[in-house]
């Protein structure tokens, strides 16, 4: 039987002070910080001190011994970032160039001291550059010429903290005659019947030992015999449970095994789970343009997803337990499905078991991000086999759902001047219309493929067209307000957001010491995006009159308000047009260190407003009113019938109107119900208020600049687990920052509108020593100029 030694203890790093302990998994960074040799890159301008770490070559070694009495032993590294040489005892065994792939080495007998040696990933960069010639990105750095986390390098949310490691876990395989090199698994349902068929590789020692596989599931077996390497075994499941997303139904999980037999003596053991489920990507044309909906077990869904960045720049520190935490959050904010963007890496199997295990559904990018990628070798080659390692590496997971080829690369030959400047040199086009869909296709034909995100379906239409396809709508932030969401309905809206500032608790732990204010040296190097402070002050300006400059904390809540605003008037929207549209993704879910970003939940894992309000944007069941109608969107599994009351409210208090409609929307529709003319605001001191089965929607038709707000008045009082407010007025866009009154402190919910009369209770836990008063100085909401 195969036997597997670990080898992650017993590391160090070389260092001109002397050998560092390592740890395995990890990176240099997360090594000199250990040992106190770098201070923390992540706090105050500090990312500018480390740089240094990323343009020298390091070296890990160990002791490695490895004598089994087995007829072979390998090597293996599940990642290594990116370029080295390993040795053992001075002799080569190989060299790598690629983050995303695992690495095996024949060490049988052999023992010595075992080195990996890394090289510098920009001097391999721009090695390869030199030899391939210049291709152009959206940043200047050379990201697109090595096989690695883009996002190392630096974003328009991350730092540049370019690593090198062992990133995942090494070992020793020991074994005899043969051993299963790969096993796919094609799961499909039949009339109701689970169906597994399982296609074996297998790498021998003895060319002539007769083999055989043996699988079970759910009390099914099935024997076959090997053809040489190769192999299949087919599983029937009667009566199949199918896996279904959040929201649609339950997600039953079946655990397969398969043995290698030869004779009666198991020589190696696959285990996996695998869920039952059928999925297609609808992309037919219609009268609107050119669709893209998921089908789900002949479902069509209303994709409500995010976009997910690598949860820390250093990936080794994400723990299994971090990864369910991130994605709970998700899960609980009404998120079905998750897109892994093309400028990280191809998450490890805590995180997909984690999507299995919450219905998340798995939208993956292969990694290509945001620059024209040269298809020569050695790229080609590495690129080739990291697809057809990882897309069977995740075939068993049920949550994937789609593949897609890259990010924004088709776009930017169309649109970023790229055409020109490449003058005929490759650029990906071979990799995202050739390559990657004839390796899904042969490995994996049970999940659909996209050729890149944004895209139309061909070059007939340009990438972006929002008729047809996927779109990224980054006019809206970059340089339209978020007013224009409004403007037109796109088929699948794949990416768009508006930045906002961190919680405040986590400014705090990232700037200690400093003063804080938007412009402030430490919340500039935080702001990564080009003109970010200035889009967020030309966003403020258009709806509000501009805090004062030293006034950083009406500065933070506002802008906070404005994200919040800026993605609801998408989603409303979008959701409100649905078949047509079907999905949104919002960018972003998560950031990986504490930056001011587009993310739903900080690099310290607070929730932002925008986390509260996606939870009620992506609930089943949402209301949205717009000019002169209300949308009754029901993306529940029944019907929803009911009457919702219109008012039509003074801001300084008084009711003007109302008036009871009956709906009905039928199970996955949205109803559209004309607000009575009386009923609309006549002006910027009107609005109108929708509540119907303790849902509400607002609509104030003019900026709040032009509001003439009163002064709010509101009680606090103490109630079990939190704080109850009660209004005297209308108070709108109230928030309690509850990490202002303690670091670990959180609300359960974000910006809430009362009308005069109104209580709302906001739980708060990790609250030590509860204060009405204090609660007081940590709540905010849109008042009168100052």
């Amino acid at each position: 039987m195969l036997q597997a030694t670990s080898l992650t203890e017993g590391w160090t790093l070389r260092h001109p002070d002397g050998p560092l302990p390592a740890a395995v998994p990890g990176c240099v960074h997360t090594d000199l910080l250990a040992a106190g040799l770098i201070p923390d890159p992540f706090l105050g301008r500090n990312e500018a001190e480390v740089a240094w770490v990323g343009r020298r070559g390091w070296t890990y070694e160990r002791v490695l011994d490895a004598g089994s009495g087995q007829e072979q032993t390998d090597l293996v590294f599940d990642g290594l970032d990116t370029v080295a040489e390993i040795l053992l005892d001075g002799r080569p065994l190989g060299r790598t160039r690629n983050m995303h792939r695992t690495h095996r080495f024949d060490v049988t007998g052999l023992s010595g001291r075992l080195t990996v040696r890394f090289a510098s990933a920009y001097a391999e960069a721009e090695a390869v550059r030199g030899r391939v010639g210049e291709r152009p990105g959206a940043y200047a750095e050379p990201y697109q010429y090595v096989r690695k986390m883009a996002c190392s390098f630096g974003w328009d949310w991350g730092p540049a903290l370019v690593t090198a490691g062992i990133w995942r876990p090494v070992r020793l395989e020991h074994w005899s005659t043969a051993r299963l090199a790969r096993v796919r698994p094609l799961v499909t349902v039949e009339d109701g019947t689970g169906v597994v068929e399982l296609r074996v590789d297998v790498e021998r020692t003895r060319v002539e030992a007769p083999l055989a596989v043996e699988a079970t599931i759910d009390g099914v077996t099935a024997r076959a015999a090997l053809d040489g390497t190769r192999g299949t075994v087919q599983l029937r499941v009667p009566e199949a449970e199918l896996w279904w997303p959040r929201g649609y139904g339950g997600q039953p999980l079946y655990d397969v095994e398969l043995t290698l037999l030869h004779g009666d003596a198991a020589l190696d053991v696959w285990r996996r789970r695998i869920g039952f489920r059928s999925v297609a990507l609808d992309t037919s044309a219609d009268a609107h343009g050119t669709g893209f909906t998921l089908v789900v077990n002949g479902e069509r869904l209303f994709a409500r997803g995010v976009n997910w960045i690598p949860d820390d720049v250093f990936p080794s520190r994400i723990t299994r337990a971090r990864y369910r935490e991130r994605l709970a959050q998700a899960a609980a904010a009404g998120v079905d499905l998750v897109r892994v963007w093309g400028g990280g890496i191809y998450e490890s199997e805590d995180f997909y078991d984690a999507c299995d295990e919450l219905g998340l559904l798995v939208w993956q990018d292969f990694p290509f991000a945001c620059a024209a990628y040269p298809e020569e070798q050695p790229l080609r080659g590495e690129v080739e086999a990291e697809a057809r390692e990882n897309v069977v590496r995740l075939m068993p997971h049920p949550s994937l759902v789609l593949w897609n080829g890259n990010n924004e690369n088709l776009w930017g030959f169309r649109d970023w001047a790229w055409e020109g400047r490449l003058a005929g040199e490759s650029w990906g086009e071979g990799y995202y219309l050739g390559l990657l869909p004839r390796v899904v296709a042969e490995l994996d034909p049970t999940r659909p493929y996209t050729a890149g995100s944004p895209w139309s379906g061909s070059w007939d239409h340009h990438p972006n067209d929002p008729a047809h396809g996927t779109h990224h709508s980054w006019e809206v932030w970059n340089r339209e307000d978020w007013a224009a969401y409004r403007a037109s309905v796109p088929r699948f809206v794949a990416e768009f957001g508006w930045q906002a500032p961190p919680a405040y608790a986590t400014l705090r732990r990232a700037l200690p010491g400093e003063r804080l204010a938007a412009d402030s040296p430490g919340m500039l190097h935080h702001q990564k995006a080009d003109d970010g402070n200035g889009k967020l002050a030309r966003g403020l300006e258009r709806h509000f009159v501009p805090p004062h400059a030293g006034d950083f904390d009406r500065w933070h809540y506002l802008t906070q308000v404005n994200q919040a605003r800026a993605v609801a008037a998408g989603i409303e929207h979008w959701r409100s047009h649905w078949p047509v549209c079907a999905g949104t993704v919002l960018w972003q879910l998560n950031d990986c260190w504490p930056v001011t970003s587009w993310a739903a939940i900080d690099g310290d894992g607070r929730e932002k407003p925008l986390y509260h309000e996606l939870c009620r944007l992506y609930a089943d069941r949402l209301l949205a009113l717009r000019d002169a109608s209300l949308a009754v969107v029901n993306q529940a599994a029944e019907r929803w019938s009911g009457r919702v009351l219109l008012r039509r409210m003074s801001v300084a208090g008084p009711e003007l109107g109302r008036a009871e409609l009956p709906f009905t929307a039928e199970r996955r529709t949205v109803a559209v119900l004309d607000v009575p003319r009386e009923l609309r605001p006549a002006g910027p001191e009107e609005f109108l208020v929708a509540d119907a089965d303790g849902l509400r929607a607002t609509r104030f038709p003019a900026p709040d600049r032009d509001i003439p707000y009163v002064v709010p008045e509101y009680g606090v009082a103490l109630a079990p687990g939190g704080i109850t407010v009660t209004a005297r007025t209308l108070v709108r866009d109230l928030l309690l920052q509850a990490d202002r009154l303690d670091a670990a402190a959180r609300a359960d919910r974000g910006l809430v509108t009362l009308l005069p009369g109104e209580s709302v209770t906001i739980g708060v836990r990790g609250w030590k020593t509860p204060d009405a008063h204090a609660a007081r100085t940590a709540l905010y909401c849109l008042e009168p100029p100052r």
